[in-house]
């Protein structure tokens, strides 16, 4: 008797054949070879058009079948192999505290990163949420994989000590400064902004002008506040101490410092606030207290945050931080570095805009009105 010798395929229990599926085939990467192929050229010929190498006489022509057969076939050039010829990654590192969770990061970020990919440069991005060892784990990480250059920064204005290691490869501080001369950095120009708001008030005539802020170990608060001294003295209207109030920066604080002020028996015209959140909290105290704005009170803030100022009722005029424009020429910086253009240490305060609204308008019935210039007698 024969044997039926058959492979059968396996069954279960009820008689369904089972199926065993076979693991998927991984497609093989395309190589140079294959895109010399395909083009019809060498190698050699694949190489020098794709490394974009100086000085060929290859047709254009023939440089666009490279193109386009290296576009078909998914062909990636090995930039590790490539890095180590042109002694560069063609990458800048950015270092920063709190990426994530603050409202100005992402125009820091938009900028740099617009500037460093027209100049075909990667900007590689990590965040350490203020954690020392994650911060030297992330430089140490980003020196191994030869980037060109690094940038370090805060996500809001902050004085630093820039890690050691920094000075390895050209780098600029963000957002952030020191005291060390060598050190490049780009920072908002926060004493200008504080003059330039204090001076919108005065010229819409404004003389009893409030301050409201909070005290902390930021640069901001006391350039903010010099700027505003600065312009009242400039245009020769008196500093009056019981015109500062102090609170947390934050809507609840704004209310507060807001209510003390409205609270004097001559309270102020016009309030300028430290920052847009304080300035939120002020308007709910100008409201309570049965004053409009700008009609009885005129109100100016600083940050122009997006999900803030443009929302209040009536909208908020600010000063607004130059994030974009700083990310922007911190890449900028670094570049003109790599090319051998800049000569030296650069250390920048950028101008902090105007932002016009609905906020600002001169004070009813002449209350507190500067007085015109007087004509010379003869």
């Amino acid at each position: 008797m024969t044997q039926d010798r058959t492979v059968r395929p396996a069954q279960d229990a009820q008689g369904i054949q089972l199926v065993t599926p076979r693991p998927p085939t991984r497609r093989r990467r395309a190589r140079m070879s294959d895109v010399a192929k395909v083009a019809g050229v060498s190698t050699t010929t694949v190489s020098l058009v794709l490394n974009e190498k100086a000085g060929t006489s290859i047709p254009d022509v023939t440089k666009e079948r490279v193109f386009e057969a290296s576009r078909a076939l998914g062909y990636r050039a090995n930039t590790v192999a490539r890095s180590l010829r042109r002694q560069s990654s063609e990458t800048i590192g950015l270092i920063s505290d709190t990426i994530a969770s603050t409202p100005f990061a992402g125009l820091m970020v938009h900028g740099a990163d617009q500037v460093a990919a027209a100049a075909g440069m990667t900007l590689m991005i990590i965040n350490t949420e203020r954690d020392p060892e994650v911060e030297n784990r992330a430089i140490d990480t980003l020196l191994a994989r030869q980037v060109d250059a690094l940038i370090y920064a805060t996500m809001w204005h902050q004085l630093v000590v820039p890690p050691e290691a920094l000075k390895e490869i050209p780098s600029v501080l963000l957002d952030a400064r020191s005291d060390d001369p060598d050190d490049s950095w780009v920072v908002p120009d926060e004493e200008l902004g504080g003059y330039i708001a204090t001076c919108h008030l005065i010229d819409n005539g404004h003389r009893r002008i409030g301050y409201i802020h909070e005290q902390n170990p930021y640069p901001a608060h006391p350039e903010r506040f010099a700027g505003y001294q600065r312009a009242l003295a400039e245009r020769e209207v008196p500093f009056e101490p019981e015109l500062v109030a102090v609170d947390k920066n934050d809507p609840f604080g704004g209310h507060a410092a807001a209510a003390r002020l409205l609270a004097l028996p001559e309270p102020p015209t016009a309030i300028q606030c430290y920052t847009d959140r304080m300035a939120m909290g002020a308007y709910r105290a100008i409201r309570r207290a049965g004053l409009s704005i700008p009609d009885d009170v005129s109100i100016i803030g600083f940050d122009n945050q997006d999900q803030i100022a443009p929302w209040l009722d009536p909208p908020l005029t600010t000063m607004a931080l130059p994030h974009e424009q700083m990310g922007r020429w911190a890449v900028e910086y670094l570049l003109r570095v790599l090319s051998g253009e800049a000569e030296g240490p650069r250390q920048m305060r950028m101008e902090c805009p105007l932002v016009v609204r609905q906020s600002v308008a001169p004070p009813r019935d002449g209350a507190g009105v500067l007085p015109r210039p007087t004509r010379g007698t003869t």
